[in-house]
């Protein structure tokens, strides 16, 4: 129900709808704007360009602690979503406006590769090559995830149980 009230919101704004990553986008001019993400605990709209928008209201909220440029409304239930209607409206229509603007970024320092995670490598070709077909930020969420075990015994586990999803070509959280 959240879902289809903020879609028929979103509509009225004049964005064009379609479906990236599984889930409702929406973009003009052929630029993303928002997309609908739907999560355990809340439903969230995703501004690609968050970090340009004012936020007079002070309700948007970085996804992620690796989040430069994204930043989210979160809504829990269809009457917290009927109440913010008129400010996420005004959200959107400054977002439009704003959607040429390029935004700087800071660069991402380079991850290591671990040990472990080389020397499958070296026992498996093909897993290089698929890992190193991966998109750069689908390698750098694996690199991060990997990399974050203390233990070698773990590491090792983390990188065999997704050995399968990155032979098909799909990031961590696909």
């Amino acid at each position: 129900e959240e879902m289809k009230q903020l879609r028929s919101i979103i509509l009225e704004c004049g964005l064009t709808e379609e479906f990236k990553w599984r889930k409702p986008c929406y973009t003009f001019k052929g630029r993303n704007i928002i997309i609908i993400q739907p999560f355990n605990k809340y439903l969230a709209v995703m501004f690609f360009k968050g970090v340009l928008l004012e936020d007079k209201e002070n309700i948007l909220v970085k996804p992620g602690e690796n989040s430069q440029t994204q930043r989210q409304i979160r809504f829990t239930n269809v009457e917290e979503i009927k109440e913010t209607e008129t400010i996420l409206k005004a959200y959107i229509r400054e977002a439009m406006e704003k959607s040429e603007v390029e935004v700087e970024t800071e660069e991402k320092p380079a991850i290591e590769i671990p040990e472990e995670l080389q020397q499958i490598f070296k026992e498996m070709p093909s897993f290089e090559v698929a890992f190193h077909a991966l998109t750069p930020g689908r390698q750098r969420g694996y690199l991060i995830y990997f990399s974050k075990s203390k233990q070698s015994k773990t590491r090792t586990a983390r990188i065999e149980k997704y050995i399968e999803k990155i032979m098909d070509g799909k990031g961590l959280n696909d």
